[in-house]
Formats: structure tokens, sequence, C-alpha cells
């Protein structure tokens, strides 16, 4: 290092960042930090390194927030200086009472009040433009090789469990062409899987009347079903998250069975019966939902569908519950999560009457989990003896784990592959599959 760069090094500020929940979330933290890199902070890895420290927070249900502001004030006792952002600080006098000596407190994606507290601690420095580069995509808190892409901010939705819309607002499209930008530029920067995420990503567009807008020559409309064709044309996987099953739907997956997206959704159901569906006010009815991952099958044999459920919901009784693992055992879903209930502050089914016994909860989450175990041990043993086009995500030694387009990236299962002595991470391989469990596979290179 020279005496120049030694000095520009010391002078400049240090930030410490914890981002916490989903990976909206993510997002929200890579844009932040972007920012924070383009005006010259340093981002370090450790509290005592930092001059203060950013923590992204969630406060989606009570063991996220219990997280959220346990690490603000491990923060704290570190460091001294914390600024909070994220979901959780929406609730301002919550983490006040806790925490009262934190700097400031924002709300979720407000990038400029973060930026704007920042600046109230540490004046941005004095910038080196032969020392300050970032790739043209920004700073990324995943690996090089894949990266979510966020497709819209809020929900429209009043669903009973969940305080999401007063959380992140009303749904709130980015346009198709500033979307397919930022694609474009990600794939440019190395990122070979885009993870297309929202908390809807099915009603993109619907409140901006799906504007148009033009893409190599081509117009698109702000459109999910329009979204794929052209996120189709970069050359690299794309994969569907937080998708509702709405008729449209069924325009999508003829791109997935031409090979121009990944057949792989991500349905979040979260239940079957249909008096628990109403209670939580949820957009879809299971018979329907049947009948249209029946259909979707047809056309593409090969997708994988991701769903996740709630057991133990106000109300919910044993028959319910039975119908809900009948409904499992007939959709043979390939990946599912499964939560008990948990009153979040705020939520509408606090309200609810009838609230199951934690113990009948757990209970039932244990069956649930044991049920779908054995319906995705069977769903893997269909891959055994075949070739899969697979992205390695990591190599250890002559081990390597990769994914499948079955599988999507700390969700899902992996492809272990044993003799891995050539592969790299970031690296698409030809795996043929030699074994099956209940959540992983596992393969040799072609």
């Amino acid at each position: 290092m020279t005496a120049v760069t030694d000095r520009l090094a010391r002078a400049v500020p240090r930030i410490g960042f914890v981002s916490l929940g989903c990976p909206k979330a993510l997002v929200d933290s890579e844009r932040i930090l972007t920012q924070l890199r383009i005006e010259g902070y340093a981002v370090v890895g450790g509290y005592r390194e930092a001059d203060l420290v950013v923590v992204n927070t969630c406060g989606f249900i009570e063991a996220a927030q219990r997280e959220s502001l346990d690490a603000i004030g491990e923060a704290l006792a570190e460091n001294g200086k914390v600024i909070v952002t994220g979901c959780l600080g929406k609730r301002e006098s919550l983490i006040r009472e806790r925490h009262p000596d934190v700097l400031a407190i924002t709300g979720p994606h407000d990038y400029e009040s973060v930026m704007r507290a920042v600046h109230a601690q540490l004046a941005p420095p004095a910038r080196h433009p032969h020392l300050d580069l970032l790739p043209a995509s920004g700073v990324k808190l995943t690996p090089r090789h894949y990266a979510y892409l966020k497709i819209s901010e809020g929900c429209n939705h009043k669903c009973s469990f969940c305080i999401i819309p007063k959380l992140r607002g009303r749904l709130a499209s980015r346009k198709i062409g500033e979307v397919m930008r930022e694609a474009e530029t990600l794939v440019r920067d190395g990122v070979k899987e885009l993870l297309v995420v929202a908390q809807d990503t099915s009603a993109y567009g619907v409140e901006i009347k799906y504007a148009g807008a033009a893409w190599r020559g081509r117009e698109y409309r702000t459109h999910i079903t329009d979204l794929c064709r052209a996120l189709g044309e970069l050359g690299v996987w794309v994969r569907l998250h937080y998708v509702y099953p709405y008729p449209h739907v069924d325009e999508v997956i003829p791109l997935m069975a031409d090979g121009r997206i990944l057949p792989y959704m991500d349905i979040p159901l979260q239940h079957a019966s249909p008096g628990i569906l109403k209670a939580m006010r949820r957009p879809a009815a299971g018979e329907k939902a049947l009948r249209r991952i029946e259909a979707w099958r047809k056309l593409c044999p090969d997708l994988t569908i991701r769903s996740t459920f709630i057991v133990g919901f106000p109300g919910e009784t044993e028959a319910e519950f039975e119908e809900l693992l009948a409904f499992i055992k007939e959709a043979q879903l390939d990946r599912v999560g499964c939560f008990t209930y948990s009153s979040v502050e705020g939520a509408d089914a606090n309200a609810l009457p009838d609230h199951v016994p934690a113990e009948v909860a757990e209970e039932r989450h244990r069956v649930f989990m044991e049920t779908q175990a054995e319906i995705s041990a069977r769903r893997l043993k269909r891959f055994i003896g075949r070739e899969l086009t697979s992205l390695v995500d990591s190599v250890s030694g002559s081990t390597a784990l990769a994914r499948s387009f079955a599988d999507a990236p700390e969700i899902d299962g992996v492809v272990t592959v044993k003799t891995a002595a050539t592969l790299k991470p970031g690296q698409f391989a030809q795996l043929r599959v030699t074994g099956a469990g209940q959540y992983d596979l596992e393969a040799v290179p072609v």
C-alpha cells in the first residue's frame, strides 16, 4: 500500500452492516450498501472496526422481531452507534423502549433516510476515482453467480395473519424497462441465475395498468408474462418466487415448457380448507389450486412447485387439518415449508376466536412435515438416472454442492457431487443423478 492509499484508507468512514429477513429485504440491503460504496464509505465485517453499524431488520413475525431486537442490542453493545432500518422500523416505539440509544430509525426500502442518518454521523469522504470502483450492478450479498431481482414493493392483499402491507405499503411495481435494464446489468456482471421476487409476483404491474415500454426494439407490458418472455432472452436461469395462482399465470407455463425460464414456481398456498382460507382472507381455494396444478403439469411435466403452509391457525379444527393433509397428498408438491401459526402485533387474525393450543399446533406441524417428507422423497426418485444441468454453488476438496432447476438457493435441497475436482463455483455442470433422499440428490459429473 502506498502512502497515498494508506492515508486515504485511514480517512474513509467505515460502516458495519447487519442484514436480516427475506430476499426482498436482502435487496434493500444491497441497495443501501451500493449507495454507501458509491459515496465512498468503506463497508467492514466487524463491529469494532466500524464507525457505526446499520441494522436492516425484519418485523414479520414475533420470532423475527426478537431476532431483530437482539441484533440491535448486540450492535449497540459491540459498537455503540447504530442506525436501524427495515420492517421493524415501522414500530419505532418498540425499538426505542428496548434500545433508546439507537441513533436513528427508518422504515423499509427508505434508502434516502438511511443515507441522511449516516451523513448526520459521518460526512461522506473525499472520493478517489481509481480506488472507489464498483461493478455496474452494485454491491451484492449473494454469491456472484445468482442474484435477487425485485420487481415491486408492497402488497394489495389483506391477509388476516400478515402485516406486510402495513410495513411496506400497497403494491408499487417497477416498470418493465427499469427491471430489464437491471437484469441485463446483473448478467453482464456474471450473474447466471435471476430469482424474481416481490410480495405478489403475479400482480406485477396491475396498479399501473401494465404500462408498456420498449426493450431491445420490442414493446413489453409491465406484466408477469411479458417480464418472463423478456428475461428469457438473457440466456440465464430465471426462477419465480411468491407467485399467486391467478388464472393469467397459466400464460407463463408454456415459457417453462419451452425452456425460456426454469420450470419452477414458488406458490404460498398457506392452507387448503375453504373455512381457514376465508379466515385468512387468502385469494385462492384448495380445489381450484389442485385443478390448476394438474393442468400445469400436463403442459410442463418437469414443473417443480414449492409452497408454504400454516398449521394451528385460529379456529383450525382437526377435520380442517386432515383436509390440509389430504390436499398435500393429492397435490404432490415438490418443496414445502410449514409454520405453526404465530400471533403478530397488528394482525387482524389476533382477534379471531378459538386459538389452537401450542402443543396441538406443534403436533400438527410434526405430522404435516413427516407426511410431506415422504412425498418429497417419492418426487425426487424420478430424477435417479437422469442427467441434470446444475449450477455449482460451492466446492470443498473433491465435494461440490450444486442445484438443479428444482432447487432455489437456501430454501430447497442441493445436489451433492463427491467427485468434483474439476468443478468450480458459478459453473454450470452436467450431472447424472445416482441417489435421492428426502430433500437432496447425489450425482456424479457426466
